[in-house]
């Protein structure tokens, strides 16, 4: 039983690439306008053409934290709490307006070139749904189905990202060649509304045609289940506050939940739900490869072996210590490490016994499968049980010097998705280990959030509650989110939850962004005052934040605790975990101190500055390379054209 999605097939589909699949075939799928007649009469070519899309659309998936379809790279990301360090839309010292700045996500409208860009994606499928049930109607009828179901799937994904990127944009669903005079074909920005629709259109349709599940040889398709669940995506961001002026109002809210639940009902008849019932299981999810995982609705499939004819994980190397063999770790800011509840699942206050300093103990336990730190057991194939260290000691002429090579500039670095299994050989560089796109916890966390906007707050919290119960947090005070007093409370606690528990997997920023939570600056024409409303802090005017774990005393260029530490081993797994806690707060009180970085994590020049993203970046403009092309295209709000008038495309409409 599976609803899942891959971008290649991993091993069937990279050799099918590589080795069985003609170069002749790649470059005729291209050459859409001398495809033969007989192309479609064929079951495999036509498997072929399907694979291809798939590639073409998840070939650039290789790490968690990746985003946007096609691009598929970190700079989202990049631009919340989770990763520190300042990017263009978070500098301070840059204001984004001119066409130049704009986005270049979008491409070139009906390009004839072959460029990797979302419009020739569109047009790839549209010319396979246009011919397949002419040219292919020899063909076995449910292959026909099954293969359109996954092309309208793969259309509405590219259609959902443009709409994230830039709002309303012009809807192409047939083969249109490029031409500068033909007038039919300049085709206007549509409005978000129109632009949902169509996805929906095409959403509902894969959902018709599309198995419940795929036989074992085509594990990692989308199923039905996966279209209704990305459907709920789309409705759950399009009565966002980003898209909908009115969002007090239930009217989107119902229409989202109603398809939330849908998905969830039909997920659950195929067999799926949360994995697990414990934190542990919780972890080892992650690690379920090349097989059903009900967790999953869906994945990237990876695979092991040469990067020329797999693909491969990058997520294991760029997480992983220097003294484990990968790059450096990725530091976790102190607004990340200080985000997570306490064990009870209440906020964690002094109040409610939170220490900074001894940040490790007492915390929700998906902080420990999240996070390692100084004193961690975090193992690998070649070595089961070593411990990470990352503190660093000063000589008596102030030069600094760091444990086991490890230069951290946070006391606890991101460990989630790790395979303990995989082998540090060439840096982890082809580590096999699947991406869950979607998963289970996400369409609960969506239903959750739409209960809480339609002011249900019981049906919210026991939602928010399943998702807390599986990793172990005890019900007592409703999961220790506590008592919601309205339903702006609801909202925040689902946004919440989310960071938790969708942490370092590539969701943050577009729940940041559809919330408009950098601020309630406003632009003309547009509505925004969602942080007041939720009594959330704004993001901007905030900054991540590094510390070193520096050794209190004076030392020489030896390691001054090489021996001491020797013994210390915090492992989540543990049966007396919480005793290795206790006694790690005890060698961190003796030994250690919290210091300011010598560069701070969110710095221009080395020098310390706060995020100022700015509201026009909401909805990015389109870059002058796609104005000039395409002269009819009204420029965004908040962005300048490209012959410098304001931008008139109001995408809350």
């Amino acid at each position: 039983m599976k609803i899942k999605i891959n971008s290649i097939l991993t091993l069937t589909l990279a050799v099918l690439l590589s080795v069985s699949c003609s170069d002749n075939f790649l470059e005729e799928k291209k050459n859409y306008n001398q495809t033969d007649d007989s192309f479609y009469e064929s079951q495999k070519q036509t498997e072929w053409y399907v694979n291809n899309l798939y590639y073409d659309f998840f070939s650039a998936y290789k790490s968690p934290i990746l985003n946007t379809t096609g691009l598929y790279n970190d700079t989202n990301s990049r631009l919340t709490e989770e990763i520190g360090g300042v990017y263009d839309l978070t500098n301070p010292q840059i204001n984004l307006v001119n066409p130049a700045d704009g986005s270049g996500y979008y491409g070139k409208t009906l390009s004839d070139k072959t460029q990797p860009d979302p419009y020739n994606r569109i047009r790839d499928c549209n010319s396979f749904l246009n011919d397949i049930d002419v040219k292919g109607a020899s063909l076995d009828k449910t292959f026909r189905d099954q293969a359109k179901g996954q092309v309208y799937y793969l259309r509405a994904l590219q259609y959902y990202d443009l709409m994230r990127v830039y709002g309303g944009v012009p809807i192409v669903i047939s083969v249109e060649n490029a031409t500068s005079t033909d007038q039919s074909i300049q085709l206007p920005r549509a409005s978000v509304t129109e632009v949902v629709n169509q996805i929906i259109a095409d959403l509902d349709q894969a959902a018709l045609l599309l198995p419940p599940k795929w036989d074992s040889g085509n594990y990692g398709r989308f199923t039905r289940g996966a279209a209704l669940a990305q459907k709920s995506r789309v409705l759950l961001t399009y009565a966002s506050p980003l898209f909908n002026k009115n969002w007090e109002s239930a009217d989107r809210w119902e229409v989202a939940l109603q398809a939330g639940l849908a998905a969830e009902n039909q997920l659950t008849a195929d067999g799926f739900g949360l994995y697990g019932n414990s934190a542990k299981q919780w972890a080892d999810m992650f690690l379920i490869d090349n097989a059903f995982c009900p967790e999953a609705i869906t994945v990237q499939l990876m695979a092991t072996g040469n990067t020329n004819v797999y693909l491969n994980n990058a997520w294991e190397k760029s997480i992983r210590l220097v003294s484990q063999g990968g790059t450096g770790g990725l530091e976790a800011p102190k607004e990340m490490i200080d985000l997570f509840p306490m064990a009870d699942g209440s906020k964690p206050t002094v109040a409610n016994g939170y220490n900074p300093f001894l940040f490790f103990l007492k915390r929700d336990p998906r902080f420990y499968r999240t996070f390692a730190f100084s004193g961690s057991k975090w193992g690998y194939k070649e070595n089961t049980n070593p411990v990470a260290w990352s503190y660093r000691w000063l000589d008596a002429s102030g030069k600094a010097y760091y444990s086991d090579n490890n230069q951290e500039n946070s006391p606890a670095y991101v460990r989630k998705m790790s395979n303990t299994s995989v082998t540090n050989a060439n840096s982890y560089q082809y580590s096999g280990t699947d991406i869950f796109e979607y998963r289970y916890a996400e369409l609960l966390l969506n239903i959750a959030e739409c209960y809480a906007a339609k002011g249900d707050i019981n049906n919210a919290l026991g939602y928010l509650g399943k998702i807390r119960a599986r990793v172990g947090i005890a019900s007592a005070n409703n999961y220790g989110i506590g008592t919601l007093t309205d339903k702006y409370a609801a909202i925040a606690a689902c946004l919440y939850e989310r960071q938790i528990e969708l942490a370092y997997e590539g969701k943050r920023y577009y729940d940041a962004q559809r919330w408009m939570l950098y601020s309630d600056e406003s632009l003309d024409g547009t509505v925004n005052t969602t942080c007041a409303k939720l009594g959330l802090n704004p993001i901007n005017d905030t900054k991540r934040t590094g510390h070193y774990l520096e050794y209190i005393n004076t030392a020489t260029d030896a390691d001054p605790l090489l021996s001491s530490r020797t013994g210390i081993s915090v492992d989540p797994d543990a049966a007396n975990f919480q005793t290795q806690l206790q006694a790690l707060a005890a060698f961190y009180t003796s030994n250690f101190q919290l210091t300011d970085l010598e560069t701070p994590m969110d710095n221009v020049n080395k020098v310390e500055v706060s995020i100022k993203f700015r509201p026009n970046y909401y909805i990015m403009g389109l870059n002058t390379e796609v104005l000039t092309q395409n002269p009819w295209l009204q420029q965004t709000i908040g962005w300048n054209g490209a012959s410098s008038a304001a931008g008139t495309y109001n995408y809350q409409e």
